[in-house]
């Protein structure tokens, strides 16, 4: 088996591993497993993603896994600084590979979701409903007219007022949606098939971690 670790922006991205990726890889010869991202101290959990930070802390973990790649936002990335998608994951890779002595450029490949993983569960907005406190037609009707204005699910846009996981509180009644408790549920209830067909980003990153489990991954 391929041992695969997957650095995490937050608890609801660890959950996500878990219970939906992880089991996917495991028939493709994947042992994949997520991990926080946190500072070297272990005090500050998750969020505050920059490029140096996640250099650092997957440096740490080379030798710890076979393979590493990363599951964060590009909506709230600190230093994007209007680098795109890519250019932050190339950013992070180069930093890495500085860090490293006889780095392997196979064995790191950062991955940066647009814009955040709430998108995702925009996949199949009737799963919303296990929301169970605060699901209704209003919501299911604001819901879908959201995911009706975009291309994909990954289209959903970058900004403060707006990004999905902005539009997701807005849609449910104050209090009703949390992002830690319904996100992952969501997201397996959706399963991956959909979202794959949906978000072609997120499908080019889940087969590259399929092709690590074959003789030549």
């Amino acid at each position: 088996m391929m041992r695969v670790c997957i650095v995490c922006e937050g608890p609801t991205e660890v959950e996500f591993v878990k219970s939906s990726i992880a089991p996917h890889l495991v028939s493709y010869g994947v042992d994949a497993y997520p991990t926080l991202l946190r500072a070297p101290s272990g005090r500050h959990r998750g969020g505050r993603v920059t490029v140096e930070r996640l250099a650092k802390f997957l440096s740490h973990e080379y030798h710890a896994a076979n393979r590493l790649t990363t599951l964060v936002d590009f909506y709230g990335f600190q230093d994007a600084d209007g680098r795109s998608r890519q250019e932050l994951e190339q950013a992070v890779a180069k930093d890495v590979a500085k860090r490293i002595t006889n780095f392997d450029p196979r064995c790191v490949h950062p991955y940066v979701q647009m814009h955040e993983f709430e998108g995702l569960l925009f996949s199949d907005v009737e799963q919303f409903q296990f929301v169970l406190d605060g699901w209704s037609d209003d919501v299911r009707q604001v819901l879908t007219g959201i995911r009706s204005r975009f291309p994909t699910p990954e289209d959903i846009n970058n900004n403060p007022a707006t990004a999905p996981s902005k539009r997701i509180l807005a849609a449910f009644p104050e209090g009703t949606y949390s992002k830690t408790e319904h996100g992952p549920v969501i997201a397996e209830a959706i399963g991956l098939t959909t979202i794959r067909q949906q978000c072609p980003q997120f499908d080019e990153w889940v087969r590259m971690l399929e092709a690590w489990g074959s003789p030549d991954g």
